[in-house]
């Protein structure tokens, strides 16, 4: 696992777009095409409005989503407004281009099972993307990973559904799904964060997040997160 620590979350949200555009022009030069998956919350916006100006071939980017929550299209609980909003529209991505989860199915399950269709149709079976970017709760939450719920546990899925949490149930991608992708990014800001990053660094794998790949992860954290727990940069573990 490859930390850096960046002096305040601005820096930190720049650095993570830079690194972003970085895996997208090697994905395309060496295989023609970058396949992003975005976690949602207030953290990555800046990231997403950073990215957005980045010169990258957007026409040869896909673009998917980490988690979603089950609310009415366009509304601010739908992590799919913030994208469209700070990156689809800046950058100028086509609709084909830009893969939503699909929450506004009566049934759940059934809407993970299409999403999972939709990785298997453009990253193969099992679905390998080439990046990731993943979000840390205080409560050591990734993606929409949660401790006791049974999404956390599957691995028999590329999607699954998830219970009641904070008001609406959602759509994931799961462990065996991250466990795949060629680079994983958590992008981590905040005093409130210190604690969980902490865990995160040390392995504690009793909260989501530490069951979440370490080989292929590359944190990105400003210094209210990161001290005394990390150093300017430290390498691969």
């Amino acid at each position: 696992m490859h930390t850096e620590l960046l002096p305040d979350a601005t820096a930190a949200a720049q650095r993570a777009a830079a690194f972003i555009a970085e895996q997208a022009r090697e994905a395309v030069r060496e295989r023609g095409r970058f396949l992003l998956a975005l976690s949602g919350g207030e953290t990555p916006r800046p990231m997403l409005a950073a990215l957005a100006r980045q010169p990258l071939p957007w026409e040869r980017v896909q673009l998917f989503q980490v988690d979603e929550r089950a609310a009415p299209r366009g509304g601010e609980a739908r992590n799919l407004t913030h994208l469209e909003r700070l990156l689809v529209a800046p950058a100028g991505l086509s609709p084909g281009c830009v893969h939503a989860m699909p929450v506004e199915a009566a049934d759940l399950a059934a809407g993970a099972a299409a999403y999972a269709e939709t990785l298997v149709a453009a990253a193969g079976a099992p679905p390998v993307l080439d990046l990731v970017h993943l979000g840390l709760g205080t409560d050591g939450h990734a993606a929409s990973l949660f401790a006791g719920d049974a999404a956390l546990e599957v691995d028999d899925a590329w999607v699954a559904a998830t219970g009641l949490h904070r008001g609406h149930r959602r759509l994931t991608l799961t462990l065996p799904t991250l466990d795949r992708a060629r680079c994983l990014l958590w992008l981590v800001c905040g005093a409130d964060k210190a604690g969980v990053l902490a865990r995160l660094l040390d392995g504690d794998d009793a909260m989501p997040a530490g069951r979440v790949p370490r080989a292929r992860a590359w944190i990105v954290a400003d210094e209210a997160a990161g001290r005394p727990h990390v150093s300017a940069s430290r390498g691969p573990s």
